[in-house]
């Protein structure tokens, strides 16, 4: 008898003994790398949480992606915690990050990395764009910043300090990190296109002052990178191959591809340059899972004690202790 999951039948593939696989844009794309030699058929990628808060479900989807790209391929996956905003992360977010890792089944065979092991030398990279006229440092506020950069088909305001001479902003910067300006009053802006239709490179911010003490750094730096500047350039310095963003960074792939393109013209990737590449985000219908808005509904006392429960409910903590407690009734 034949077996009745082969068939020749083209609807065979819709019914319940003959179900299609589900495609993977991700693995093909590795697979296509691996096959043309890409990245010399290195598979490295990260998964880059920020320590402001504990893992939750949308978290497990990205982990999950990210480790299990580099086991199917031999590769490496990355512990590396964001730590570029001192005024919200905690040692305390990095130790229950790395033990729920652990539970979810990537415990960590070395140190995990940060972001902030490469201020350094992300310092000195922004300093290189300054001299080569891709920098400037901007005197005006973010308010002012944010509206001269207008909107989708309106066009943006240049900044009237975007054609400083490069030595005044050089020892402008130099200035910054020495603490001799307060917060807000200067930032590191690329300089790109103010009239481009992707906002991310109308000039975008890559340092701003804070006077916060880092988890890791102390007092040492007094002027910290944003997101986009040290995404990229940490990937390159670890040698990712596949940067793996959910959707909503989509976007800003433009701005990654930039910073590292100038990097490449100079010289100074270490590797070959990353790249980007978004999946959809792991969402539950009734259920908040973003930080940043169980945040605004605690910080703004607003169903304060739902919040908290929610943002408990759908932790992986919470799922540890369901785990634990069902086992325990076994």
């Amino acid at each position: 008898m034949a077996d009745p999951k082969i068939s020749n039948d083209p609807a065979a593939g819709t019914t319940s003994d003959a179900r299609p696989v589900a495609a993977n844009f991700v693995h093909d794309l590795a697979a296509e790398h691996a096959a043309q030699g890409t990245f010399g058929g290195r598979v490295v990628t990260r998964f880059p949480p920020e320590p402001n808060g504990y893992l939750h479900i949308g978290h497990a989807k990205a982990i999950t992606t990210d480790f299990e790209l580099a086991r199917e391929f031999a590769g490496v996956c990355n512990l590396r915690f964001d730590d570029t905003n001192p005024e919200t992360e905690d040692t305390s977010f990095v130790d229950g990050i790395i033990e729920d890792l652990a539970w979810l089944g990537y415990p960590l065979d070395r140190e995990p990395l940060f972001a902030s092991d490469y201020f350094g030398q992300l310092a000195r990279w922004a300093e290189m764009l300054i001299e080569h006229g891709l920098a400037y440092v901007d005197d005006q506020d973010g308010e002012t910043i944010s509206e001269q950069r207008g909107g989708y088909g309106n066009p943006g305001v240049e900044s009237p300090h975007r054609d400083r001479a490069i030595a005044e902003n050089l020892d402008l910067f130099a200035r910054m990190q020495a603490g001799d300006f307060g917060e807000g009053e200067r930032v590191l802006r690329a300089k790109i296109d103010m009239q481009h239709d992707n906002m991310q490179l109308r000039d975008p911010i890559m340092y701003r002052i804070r006077d916060e003490a880092h988890h890791r750094t102390g007092t040492a730096w007094k002027i910290y990178p944003t997101y986009d500047w040290a995404h990229g350039q940490s990937d390159a310095i670890e040698g990712i191959t596949h940067s793996l963003c959910s959707l909503e960074f989509d976007a800003h792939r433009a701005l990654y591809d930039w910073y590292l393109e100038q990097l490449r013209l100079l010289s100074e990737l270490p590797f070959e340059a990353p790249q980007q590449f978004e999946f959809a985000r792991l969402e539950l219908t009734h259920t908040v899972t973003s930080k940043r808005k169980l945040a605004k509904l605690v910080e703004d006392a607003k169903v304060l004690e739902h919040a908290q429960k929610a943002k408990r409910e759908v932790s992986v903590a919470k799922f540890k202790e369901e785990q634990a407690a069902t086992s325990a009734h076994l």
